[in-house]
């Protein structure tokens, strides 16, 4: 064991104090319960509030949003996903698992975003959408009493082609912004780090987005994007460890959320717990999603969140509350996983302080089980993920066959009322992923 210290102790007596390392580092999946849960802080002026402007925001980017990708027409410019239960896959789960799911099982599409296919369609394209506003504003080319379709004008394309956005991701966050910040006129550079999928490349160069490579992880990628944007006062850089507006424009997947449970007759109350699992990278996407059921739901809904085994970044983050000070490799672990999305080596200390007290805990997943429940969920209900969002589906097994889980259950007085339980699962990508990539993912999770 390394005898190098980590913010003043060894690794010996990390594991000492959190003794979870030892099996975090194994790279056993595990499930870890927040000891921090439920207790009160005030780390973030962000309250309801600021959830309703950012919506309004993108009430008002409509008819923008309608004219330009005609797939939205449907729900009139809003960009969001079906809810649907899953009721042959819990029986699958359960087969499998051998054990009892109690309550009912849904699944948040945001596979099925339109746009850019993924979770990343909701904070990547309102924080860009956010900052042409306020461009637009500025230079006297928009009022918030306008159609927003003035934003098609030469006059704006002008204005924005003479702007630059630059942002570092490991794939579906650098889609979103690549795919509405090119179709606004910016141009916009993508920094991708090595384990960024080829396709997503390709996809981004294909609409004129200019995309850099780089040899090592989404760090480094983030890193030169900040680089890139404070040497050019013209470059405006979307921090995705940073940025309060894209944590917003998660945070509004919340209250419709809400609609939709409601015109559903689902109940989410003190007998009707609601259980949320969420796949985490960097923790932008699920914290602000947790930051908005949480102002919607209160203590009524438990969130946790999914990471692969090999990247474990978000769960040492918050257990030991060293956030973004070490990473996984100060701990022995290669950040190497098929889940391109959740490759994150350090977590958000944005993010971690400010939903830690929110978030019911954290569990990790093997990368060959990933593509194992993706496949299942294919059979079971025709629905194709990519496998990082197939690892919320593992939460509900986690929950009730590990004995932390359990207790959970227990401590939080839920256990007569888990039959009333709803299982959210949030799949936060898949539906742009190319056929001969999705019959691979497919192939990979058969059983041999």
């Amino acid at each position: 064991m390394s005898t190098k210290l980590l913010e003043g102790k060894t690794i010996s007596e990390w594991i000492e104090e959190y003794p979870l390392l030892h099996n975090l580092l194994k790279m056993d999946e595990v499930l870890w319960i927040n000891r921090e849960y439920g207790k009160k802080k005030n780390n973030t002026k962000l309250t309801s509030i600021d959830i309703l402007d950012a919506e309004e925001r993108l009430l008002r980017f409509a008819p923008y949003i309608q004219s330009v990708f005609p797939e939205t027409a449907k729900m009139k410019g809003i960009i969001e996903s079906p809810l649907v239960e899953i009721n042959n896959m819990k029986n699958s789960l359960e087969q499998s698992y051998q054990v009892n799911i109690c309550g009912k099982l849904l699944l948040k599409c945001d596979n099925d975003l339109p746009i850019s296919g993924s979770i990343k369609a909701r904070g990547g394209i309102y924080e860009v959408l956010k900052h042409a506003e306020e461009l637009a504003i500025k230079h006297g080319l928009l009022q918030t009493s306008d159609s927003y379709t003035v934003l098609r004008t030469e006059k704006c394309k002008k204005l924005f082609s003479s702007k630059k956005i630059a942002v570092g991701s490991t794939g579906n966050l650098g889609l979103s912004i690549g795919i509405i910040s090119a179709c606004l006129g910016f141009k916009v550079t993508v920094h991708m780090s090595s384990d960024a999928k080829q396709w997503k490349k390709d996809l981004l160069r294909s609409k004129g987005v200019d995309v850099i490579e780089y040899p090592t992880d989404y760090s480094k990628a983030v890193e030169e994007g900040r680089k890139q944007a404070e040497a050019d006062p013209d470059c405006y850089f979307i921090d995705d460890e940073n940025s309060q507006d894209l944590f917003l424009g998660y945070a509004v997947a919340a209250s419709r959320l809400k609609k939709q449970l409601e015109e559903r007759n689902i109940l989410v109350d003190e007998n009707h717990p609601l259980f949320v699992y969420l796949p985490c990278g960097v923790g932008g996407g699920p914290g602000g999603i947790t930051f908005g059921l949480k102002m919607a739901f209160g203590h009524y809904v438990h969130c946790f969140f999914a990471e692969p085994t090999h990247s474990p970044s978000f769960l040492i983050g918050q257990m030991t509350g060293l956030q973004d000070k070490v990473s996984v490799f100060d701990f022995g672990l290669d950040n190497h996983t098929a889940a391109d999305g959740l490759a994150v080596g350090k977590p958000s200390s944005f993010v971690g302080n400010t939903i830690g007290h929110m978030l019911s805990g954290c569990y990790t997943v093997q990368d060959q089980r990933l593509f194992t429940l993706l496949h299942d969920l294919a059979d079971a209900e025709n629905i194709y993920l990519e496998p990082s969002a197939a690892a919320g589906i593992f939460g509900p097994i986690q929950i009730f066959k590990k004995m932390v889980g359990l207790q959970y259950i227990s401590v939080q007085k839920l256990q007569d009322k888990m039959e009333n339980a709803y299982h959210l699962v949030w799949a936060t990508g898949g539906s742009m992923v190319p056929d001969n990539e999705r019959k691979e993912y497919y192939r990979r999770g058969e059983r041999q």
